[in-house]
């Protein structure tokens, strides 16, 4: 058997730090994939992040409609200037996340609407 201690978990690509401007990655699959500390500036239309690690990952005027995150670390990452409509988001932790100017038409969180919320916050102030 071999030793299992000291490996890396994504046993895909390594491919930290890498960058993708001004690319159509319309449907790419990311695997097992370790993308720490990469920069994505591209379309990624119903792209599937599995078992990827996009830790201090960068996805800045990105098209991420419909795209798949499952066991994915996003720790540290930043999302700018995106387009996450249809976006599903399940089984997470959010702790000391930060979400600014941003459109929440339509969103909702364990079936409440996020605009019903925040009337309800204003409310209760």
């Amino acid at each position: 058997m071999t030793d299992q201690r000291g490996r890396n978990p994504f046993d895909g690509p390594q491919m930290q730090g890498a960058r993708y401007e001004r690319a159509d990655m319309s449907g790419a699959n990311f695997d097992g994939v370790y993308l720490a500390d990469a920069r994505f500036y591209a379309v990624l239309t119903k792209a599937k992040f599995i078992d990827t690690n996009l830790s201090e990952a960068d996805f800045d005027d990105v098209n991420l409609e419909a795209a798949r995150f499952n066991n994915v670390n996003l720790s540290g990452a930043a999302v700018t200037n995106a387009n996450l409509s249809r976006l599903t988001i399940s089984g997470v932790t959010l702790a000391n996340s930060d979400i600014r100017d941003a459109d929440l038409t339509g969103m909702r969180i364990n079936g409440i609407l996020v605009t019903d919320l925040f009337d309800a916050y204003e409310k209760a102030k």
